[in-house]
């Protein structure tokens, strides 16, 4: 099949996904999708290697602003596929390569939202890593995008392509613990004190400027590179938006509540570390949302320097119903009845390459995947209206259709974020 055939029913298959009208002919069942990895840190490596492993999928560059990243990247896909992909630096030159069908985005937070509208732009459908976004605006940005250019755009909450998952949801739903009213979700885990660092000059192999992209320009420190970005308001989003976020989607999807909060209150900050951190280390935020005339609650709390599981596990979800509550971890799902009586439940894991397959099928046969883009944008903006209240101290009330803090000027200016002046990823539209 020549390349401009296979692209058309790439281009064809992916209008189907977004338009929703049905699955289309597999006429390219047996050719590859070729992909672009960008980003290549824990995250993008793993998915690089991942995808090299498989027959349908030829990773044709591996794309990060630190040469060294990017290097070890390719020797991993070497090693799995039995050739090099091409190392580079610059998004663009990605993007630019029409033989590219698809993009993974595995960068830092700040980069998710300009690099897949980009992409989408550039006509090529997106695997975005959680959160979706930086910012609430954002969110709505790419679900912008992805509609205007009929690309598929999936988030990488891999929870909602495991069998377990939707098997432990499935039985909220057929009524295992009656009406559920009340999610909470746990992020209780051991982080590491980054220390304090002052400006000092970037190390030769990384593009501190491509790094920082549309983002407000800072001086580089050692702290700030290569994790530690998570934990800085220009780059990251917490270990709310970190971790959390799996957890706070399953939350949202087992409540069954598919909009945005009315109202959200928290408390939080440094209570232990003393480093450079910006983020709370320490949270406990409440969402409360109007479904269907019902007010249903979710609750959110976070102690990153636990050195202990709770409930059995580091990060989980508990879901409480007027019959009975369910635990939903990780590992499986379980009921608990009348006086903690065990009920149903189910065991499993949560791994990528069900979500790869899944994000692949979209592209190839139409329909919706598991994470889609405005599936996320709901659970992503949790974490960043948490983190606006629990910056501020302050509860506000959430116009869910106007995407808008009511009442609170300050709070509502964070529901975007300013860009560097002129930058070429600037989204349109902040």
């Amino acid at each position: 099949m020549s390349q401009t055939t296979r692209r058309g029913f790439l281009a064809q298959t992916g209008a189907a996904a977004l338009a929703m009208t049905g699955p289309a002919k597999a006429d390219a069942a047996n050719d590859k999708v070729v992909v672009g990895v960008i980003g290549c840190g824990g995250m993008g490596s793993s998915h690089a290697r991942t995808l090299a492993e498989r027959k349908d999928v030829a990773v044709a560059y591996v794309c990060d602003p630190d040469s060294g990243r990017g290097a070890a990247a390719a020797k991993s896909v070497e090693k799995a596929a039995g050739s090099a992909p091409k190392v580079i630096k610059d998004l663009r030159q990605v993007l630019d390569d029409k033989a590219v069908d698809a993009v993974w985005v595995a960068t830092c937070d700040h980069w998710h939202a300009p690099a897949t509208i980009l992409a989408c732009d550039a006509g090529k459908h997106v695997y975005v890593e959680k959160p979706c976004s930086h910012n609430l605006r954002e969110g709505r940005l790419m679900i912008e995008a992805s509609k205007r250019n009929k690309k598929v755009v999936q988030v990488g909450t891999q929870r909602r392509s495991s069998e377990m998952a939707k098997q432990g949801i499935q039985a909220l739903r057929d009524g295992a613990i009656g009406e559920v009213l009340v999610a909470k979700v746990w992020n209780s885990q051991l982080r590491s004190n980054i220390g304090k660092a002052k400006p000092s000059d970037p190390p030769a192999h990384l593009d501190f400027d491509l790094w920082v992209g549309p983002a407000p320009m800072r001086p580089f420190q050692k702290n700030l590179l290569h994790y530690n970005w998570h934990w800085f308001y220009d780059f990251g989003t917490g270990d709310m938006g970190n971790d959390g976020v799996h957890q706070v989607d399953v939350a949202r999807w087992g409540l069954g509540v598919d909009t945005h909060p009315t109202s959200v209150a928290a408390l939080g900050g440094k209570y232990f570390f003393d480093d450079d951190q910006e983020f709370p280390d320490t949270q406990y935020v409440i969402f409360e949302f109007a479904s269907n005339g019902k007010k249903k609650q979710l609750v959110y709390e976070q102690r990153i320097w636990s050195p202990y599981s709770q409930e059995g596990e580091d990060n989980g979800d508990v879901f409480y119903g007027t019959k009975g509550m369910m635990h939903l971890g990780r590992g499986g799902w379980q009921v608990y009845g009348n006086r903690n009586e065990p009920g149903p439940g189910g065991k499993g894991n949560v791994s990528l390459p069900p979500h790869h397959t899944n994000f692949l099928e979209c592209i190839r046969a139409g329909g919706k995947p598991a994470a889609d883009i405005e599936i996320n944008h709901p659970s992503s903006a949790l974490c960043h209206l948490g983190n606006i209240a629990s910056r501020l101290g302050r509860s506000f009330r959430f116009d869910p259709e106007k995407e808008q803090v009511v009442g609170d000027e300050e709070a509502n200016r964070l529901v975007r974020r300013t860009y560097r002046d002129g930058h070429w990823a600037a989204p349109k539209g902040v």
